[in-house]
């Protein structure tokens, strides 16, 4: 199964775990519902900030929105690289590769790559979940603004946040950053 199907299954799983139609959660994401359709469908790839507007109304994290089905046994311990989820913003281009086991951990991991010169804005600030994110720079210069602050973070740099205002990356080098995440919160 391709990224895009995975995601469509993931999202279709939590929507109807919240107990909500494609209308009721496309009120409460501000995501058309024609568009969380086709999503559901793997018939497009949403972009960065649709998926975090959908995680958002869901209560998870993005990382759990690239999650596998829940499995029928208990999730293994281990996460081969061969079987992390890879995934790439279509709009920005970023690529972002959850690195955690999926459900063996209330802590996710998420292995960044992003372009230079790209900017991504998450705009969404009240969460029904509460959402913890370090960021780790490993290379490259990354600018991340959260509510009214703003931070330029280089390789070594941490920058610990609660998602409970809009986030906003930038990249301003003129090489790839790239930087880990690491989540505690909303993980189903």
């Amino acid at each position: 199964m391709d990224i895009t199907q995975r995601i469509g299954r993931r999202l279709h799983e939590l929507r109807a775990a919240a107990g909500l139609s494609l209308e009721a959660l496309a009120q409460k994401s501000g995501v058309s519902r024609s568009n969380i359709s086709l999503i559901e469908r793997g018939q497009s790839s949403p972009t960065a900030v649709v998926l975090d507007k959908l995680s958002s109304a869901l209560g998870v994290s993005v990382a759990s929105m690239f999650e596998a089905a829940a499995p029928a046994a208990p999730p293994s311990p281990l996460a081969r690289v061969a079987d992390q989820p890879v995934w790439s913003d279509p709009a920005s281009g970023y690529v972002r590769r959850n690195v955690s086991p999926a459900g063996a951990s209330p802590l996710q991991l998420v292995d960044v790559v992003f372009p230079a010169g790209q900017r991504v804005a998450f705009e969404t600030s009240e969460r029904d979940a509460d959402i913890h994110q370090l960021v780790w720079m490993i290379d490259g210069v990354m600018e991340i603004a959260h509510g009214g602050e703003q931070w330029r973070l280089n390789p070594g740099d941490c920058l610990a946040m609660r998602l409970d205002a809009p986030v906003r990356f930038h990249n301003p080098g003129a090489s790839s950053a790239r930087y880990l995440v690491a989540l505690t919160g909303a993980c189903p």
